[in-house]
């Protein structure tokens, strides 16, 4: 690659300078980054910035790739640093890589940096771009999508961290003859940020949800109604907790915490499982608290669920299914305005190596459509 300066999507890319160095410290110097970019130097100096400036990224330009600081067109600021990295020249193939200072993020620079760097590559002959990130960068997730990079795979332990343990990676990728624009996302993000009738309110499962989601899903109850039947464990429910986004960007998952729009406090869960997107069917489970039973806090949920599914996705059809034995739920799918269809022997795995039967319900968007005209 060459050196050039290529202003496009509002930024300009060009080589980094020695004057640089103040605004790479404190960029590496940040807990967020350092959180993604675990090997870096800490503490991170002058003399850090430095010789990455005039060594570290003169090896990315010896090696076919490159790096580019991400300047603001006004002030030529550095903003950020954008590069072609582990370039297969065989393949024509590289790996895009990204960071932005904390004075710089939240305006879309990382994406309008990584849009212009994929033009300017497949234009000089590269074929294929990836782009790798952890499940819990979720930001990062996000400006791969909105750059047109479609995600692939996880990566097992991909990327080592300071203490020597492996860390997973997703994979994203681009070609040179996808179309352009970003990729369409098959669940959308809640409108607000939330669903709520008044009475309770519906946000994503998030970190520091921990100890209520732990709490929640030892239940007994639920945990008898679960597949597998078996009782999470912390680090389980952790890492549910800090990957639920990414299942969320990817489009096969909506795990949302159902909230007491009074108090605010989380009462329960509820999950759109996005498992047949072909045919456009998702199915549903919900958990509460024993303490908030009995209120018609799950079937207010499921009705929001239902209702955003139907107006913002190209779901056509929900499901849910219970066992036999469990009325309340089945009054709660009945309420929403399910349609019960059918009874499944021994369907699902059940504890101690047994199987159990279940109840299966559905509601198409006529159904939704019919109680709200009725």
């Amino acid at each position: 690659m060459d050196r050039t300066t290529i202003e496009d999507q509002g930024v300009r890319l060009r080589p980094l300078r020695r004057t640089d160095a103040a605004d790479v410290v404190a960029a590496c110097s940040d807990p967020l980054t350092q959180r993604f970019l675990p090997l870096l130097p800490r503490p991170y100096t002058e003399s850090d910035a430095l010789w990455w400036i005039e060594e570290g990224a003169e090896a990315e330009w010896r090696q076919g790739g490159g790096v580019w600081a991400i300047a603001d067109p006004d002030t030529d600021r550095l903003l950020g640093t954008v590069g072609l990295h582990r370039v297969v020249r065989e393949r024509a193939q590289a790996e895009v890589g990204y960071w932005v200072g904390p004075w710089a993020r939240g305006r879309g620079v990382a994406t309008a940096a990584t849009v212009a760097l994929a033009a300017h590559a497949f234009a000089h002959g590269f074929a294929r771009l990836e782009l790798l990130t952890e499940l819990e960068n979720v930001a990062s997730q996000r400006v791969a999508l909105a750059a047109g990079f479609q995600r692939e795979a996880v990566r097992r332990g991909v990327a080592p961290d300071r203490d020597g343990a492996r860390t997973d990676l997703l994979a994203f990728a681009r070609l040179a003859g996808d179309p352009p624009g970003p990729v369409v996302r098959w669940l959308p993000d809640l409108p607000g940020g939330e669903l709520s009738d008044g009475v309770v309110t519906l946000r994503p499962l998030l970190p520091g949800d921990e100890d209520f989601l732990y709490t929640l899903l030892n239940q007994p109850d639920v945990v008898a109604t679960s597949v597998p039947a078996v009782a999470p464990d912390r680090r389980e429910i952790a890492l549910r907790c800090a990957r639920s986004q990414a299942h969320w960007l990817a489009g096969d998952r909506a795990d949302l915490v159902i909230l007491d729009t009074a108090t605010g406090r989380p009462t329960g869960d509820i999950g759109l499982y996005y498992q047949e997107r072909n045919t456009g069917q998702a199915m549903i489970g919900y958990a509460m608290l024993p303490e908030w039973r009995g209120r018609g806090f799950p079937t207010r949920a499921v009705q929001l669920v239902a209702l955003w599914s139907f107006a913002e996705t190209s779901i056509a059809r929900l499901t849910a299914g219970t066992n036999p034995q469990n009325a309340g739920s089945q009054r709660v799918l009945e309420k929403a305005g399910f349609q019960r269809e059918g009874y499944h022997r021994s369907r699902l795995p059940g504890a101690n190596g047994r199987r159990i039967d279940d109840v299966s319900f559905a509601m198409v968007a006529a159904d939704l459509l019919s109680r709200a005209t009725s």
